[in-house]
């Protein structure tokens, strides 16, 4: 024990225990976004700038601007026809050459977005699966799963669409405020005194509508969580027939979240005949100004023409931004619960100078091991066991004794809060999560298979193993006969969850996987406990010829497992009460005789 102790003295012993992380949104984290597809953004960006600079040409070109002749002043006053062809010429080749910057722009903003969503996505589908199980106990999968999809659109809206336009409605706002004071300062003052006043409101209108999208998106996440769990757990559903409840269930949580959408509705009703009137008013008022200016003799009616399509363009400008803050103010929340996710650490991690474990023989140490889920649940208490290469040790005792955490904490995953566990005298902490797991095999009490094909299944024990060693672990795991009847043997879809085969047929295609990964630890988790005698039969054959040579762990209901087992160990409370083999036990006359009483009555 000495030799063990010095191999892990350095490891940590008390659990990284992180709550959420609260996030505050840095604009420059979301942007870094686009800075893989920078060239491409570069000539998106010159598009939208030769865009809006042609947006301006227009009115200019209607009105006129200081010494240049505007379209009216042409047809009016000077009543030349040649000088109007070449000006509706200009404006064709300015509309033509818009058309095509706008497509460049467009096809790559899109393009970019695409990437982006992409990028968001794979990043954080990649950190879950860093996450240690403790997470994802704490979080529902419906929830996950609308942060990958409608959270991570909402990103990409913001980092595109959303960003492109407000460079080009700023500038054509700007350019087109700009070309007001060069024709008239007074009226151009005039208008902007306005601002503030539209500003403050749209303002108070945003924090609103950041504050109701949020509960909108929540509401929808709900409604999202629900609706996967019912799927997720269908067969009892209608083994409970609940279709009704479930129906109902469904139905309040889309209701909250449309009641959400009601009150962002009823905001964005009032705000739209608001923003119009005060549009359409701050125009009649600049219609009054410009006439008087006009009367004045300080305004031409071209000019005045001009500046009033400048104004309608200012105010599409600021109509949009609107629109824009809104939209951001919506994504804002969406981009927050994307980098929540994020910056979540694991609770489980490597250390820095972990090393690599590989070629073991198989020793599992328990040294002083206590356990807690948190401050109220402790589960394990003082745990002492030393398990020898090749030997087969079950886990027997009451339901919540403490079994399944042990099996837990093998093959780390939860950090144990005092002692240590080592494998062949190595502290799991000390060696890489993945070289630890690839020693390990598991055959869970209820396999839940992917929804692929068989062969798919097998082979992600190994996922580079040979079509002959593919049928030779099946082989040994007694399942080639029933699958070469399959309609399409190894190629046959098994289902969400392998629900078209029957129980004893998932536990053999487990055991056939992990048969293929050669593990030199395994792992049995009540593995026949659910099954017929036939079945169970063919399991317990492919799972002695599993176990040959290879350090056993079971968790074992039933006496046909426990009789292979070299040792038993008896769990109460959380402490091992009582160690030996079965005839060792039953002399003792302790708990393991009363539960083999209870619940071990079948003849050997």
């Amino acid at each position: 024990m000495s030799f063990m102790r010095r191999r892990h003295g350095q490891a940590k012993t008390n659990k990284d225990k992180r709550e959420v992380p609260d996030v505050t949104l840095r604009w420059g984290r979301v942007i870094a976004y686009l800075r893989p597809y920078i060239r491409r953004l570069m000539v998106a960006l010159v598009a939208l700038v030769g865009s809006a600079v042609l947006s301006l040409v227009f009115p200019a070109v209607i009105g006129g601007v200081g010494e240049i002749p505007g379209v009216l002043s042409t047809v009016l006053e000077q009543q030349d026809t040649e000088l109007l062809n070449t000006i509706t010429a200009v404006l064709l080749a300015v509309f033509f050459i818009r058309s095509i910057t706008s497509l460049v722009e467009t096809y790559n903003l899109n393009y970019i977005g695409e990437r982006i969503m992409v990028d968001v996505r794979k990043q954080l589908y990649a950190h879950l699966h860093t996450q240690s199980l403790h997470f994802f106990t704490e979080r529902r999968v419906g929830e996950l799963v609308s942060r990958i999809s409608s959270d991570v659109t909402a990103m990409r809206t913001a980092l595109t669409k959303n960003i492109t336009s407000l460079l080009q409605q700023s500038l054509i706002l700007i350019g087109s405020i700009v070309i007001m004071f060069v024709i008239n300062w007074r009226l151009s003052m005039f208008i902007l005194i306005q601002i503030p006043i539209i500003s403050a409101i749209v303002m108070l209108f945003g924090v609103y509508v950041r504050r109701i999208s949020t509960e909108v998106q929540d509401a929808i996440a709900g409604s999202t969580v629900v609706a996967e769990e019912a799927m997720q757990n269908i067969r009892e559903v209608k083994s409970f027939t609940r279709e009704s409840y479930e129906v109902q269930r469904y139905s309040s949580a889309i209701d909250r979240a449309f009641t959400a959408a009601v009150k962002l509705l009823r905001m964005r009703s009032v705000f739209g005949p608001v923003a119009a009137f005060l549009g359409f008013g701050g125009l009649s008022l600049t219609v009054w100004f410009g006439g008087r200016e006009v009367i004045a003799n300080r305004l031409a009616v071209g000019e005045l023409v001009a500046f009033l399509i400048y104004g309608l363009t200012v105010g599409g400008s600021f109509a949009v931004l609107v629109n824009l803050y809104s939209s951001f103010q919506e994504a804002l929340g969406a981009m927050k619960r994307v980098f929540q996710i994020l910056d979540t650490a694991p609770d489980i991690h490597d250390n820095r100078d972990a090393t690599e474990l590989s070629d073991i023989e198989g020793r599992i140490t328990f040294d002083g091991v206590s356990f807690a889920y948190d401050e109220r649940q402790q589960v394990l208490h003082d745990i002492q066991l030393d398990i020898a290469p090749g030997e087969i040790v079950a886990l027997v005792g009451p339901s919540g004794a403490g079994k399944s955490t042990m099996f837990n904490l093998i093959p780390r995953f939860y950090d144990t809060d005092s002692g240590s566990i080592c494998v062949d005298g190595f502290d799991v902490r000390n060696v890489t999560q993945s070289s630890l797991r690839s020693q390990i095999g598991i055959v869970p009490q209820e396999t839940l298979l992917f929804g692929g094909t068989i062969r798919e299944n097998i082979l992600y024990g190994r996922l580079d193993a040979s079509e002959d060693e593919l049928i030779a672990a099946s082989i040994a795991a007694n399942a080639h006969d029933f699958i070469e009847k399959l309609p399409d043997d190894y190629d046959t879809i098994v289902g969400e969850r392998g629900t078209k085969l029957s129980g004893g047929q998932r536990q053999r295609v487990a055991i056939a996987r992990a048969i293929l990964k050669n593990p030199r630890i395994l792992l049995l988790d009540e593995a026949t406990s659910s099954l017929d005698n036939e079945s169970e039969h063919l399991v317990q054959e492919a799972l002695s010829r599993l176990m040959q040579n290879r350090t056993t762990v079971i968790i074992a209901h039933r006496l046909s497992t426990i009789r292979v087992a070299h040792r038993i160990a008896v769990i109460n409370e959380g402490r091992i009460t009582e160690l030996g083999s079965h005839e060792e036990l039953m002399l003792r006359d302790g708990l393991y005789a009363k539960l083999y009483e209870m619940q071990f009555r079948e003849t050997v």
